[in-house]
């Protein structure tokens, strides 16, 4: 029954960090098209602040904390390739989370200077990433 509640928290963690990860970036669109300092770019940041802050990197944490549990009570898990698989994808969902944090101190400080566009095909590496964890756990390819 613990492992039930387990996984079901590392579901709802791994659904909110996804929410962050999907959404941040498409703000950094909006932000890389506002002028520093004006009334948009401030409100963008506390925006992305508070995503980051308050929603994305504690969900991450979690589900983190929770998918490591999951482990622990079933240690076999670490000898099947669908799960190495998940977990390659899993530390890329890590690299995205801090190349987001680092572009959040940047817009914090005025200092962006990577385009809309860049953001829009940022914002796409969390969805290819989620869809392929997806497939890996339910479907286990290999």
């Amino acid at each position: 029954m613990l492992y039930l509640w387990i996984k079901a928290l590392h579901v709802i963690s791994v659904i909110a960090w996804m929410a962050g990860m999907l959404y941040l970036p498409r703000l950094y669109v909006y932000h890389a098209s506002a002028a520093p300092g004006s009334e948009a770019s401030e409100t963008f940041k506390v925006m992305e602040r508070r995503l980051l802050k308050a929603i994305t990197t504690p969900a991450m944490i979690a589900s983190l904390i929770f998918g490591i549990a999951m482990l622990v009570m079933t240690p076999e898990w670490l000898k099947q390739g669908w799960l190495h698989a998940k977990l390659t994808c899993v530390l890329g969902l890590l690299a995205v989370h801090g190349l987001l944090a680092r572009s959040r101190r940047e817009f914090a400080e005025d200092r962006n200077t990577r385009s809309p566009r860049y953001y829009r095909v940022v914002n796409e590496v969390p969805t290819v990433l989620m869809i392929a964890i997806v497939i890996f756990v339910i479907v286990k390819p290999f």
